[in-house]
């Protein structure tokens, strides 16, 4: 089984497969007589395609027994996808431009302050957590044509993840 590097999630190691979302580093103003910090406009929600609308879901997430057999990628061809974790707990995110080339996938360690976008026809990995009764806010395409496209891995295909 062939290993995968977990490195920092970080805006340019990402930008390739979409955006980070957070707010270290994101334009921000305050608001409601000051007692509030906006970070706006931090990520572009992409689901106008074919008349998608925009969806806003909750997940909760179960950590995967280690190592992490990675056998399944995904991608979303009619919009984007947005993870926003609701807890400060370290999660991965797992990429790749090309889901055939094995040497393109990229892992990252993501902080429990970061969210990630994954653009349009980027292949990822389903939700990848560390701990149990992990919760995220999920923003992406609700509407018609298929927005889903999954690649099984072949049994020599499949890698290991070690958090």
């Amino acid at each position: 089984m062939r290993k995968l590097e977990l490195v920092p999630l970080t805006r340019e190691a990402f930008r390739p497969f979409g955006e980070v979302i957070e707010m270290e580093g994101s334009a921000h103003y305050t608001i409601n007589q000051g007692f509030t910090e906006r970070f706006n406009d931090l990520c572009f929600v992409d689901v106008a395609m074919e008349g998608g609308t925009t969806n806003v879901s909750l997940f909760l997430g179960q950590p995967r027994p280690a190592p992490i057999a990675i056998k399944l990628m995904e991608r979303h061809p009619l919009g984007a996808q947005a993870f926003v974790p609701l807890q400060d707990r370290p999660w991965l995110v797992l990429v790749a431009p090309d889901v055939n080339d094995h040497a393109s996938y990229r892992a990252f360690t993501a902080t429990g302050q970061q969210g990630v976008n994954y653009a349009r026809n980027v292949w990822h990995h389903p939700l990848l957590v560390l701990d149990a009764d992990s919760r995220f806010i999920i923003i992406d395409r609700l509407g018609p044509g298929n927005n889903l496209e999954e690649v099984w891995l072949g049994e020599g295909e499949v890698f290991g993840l070690t958090p």
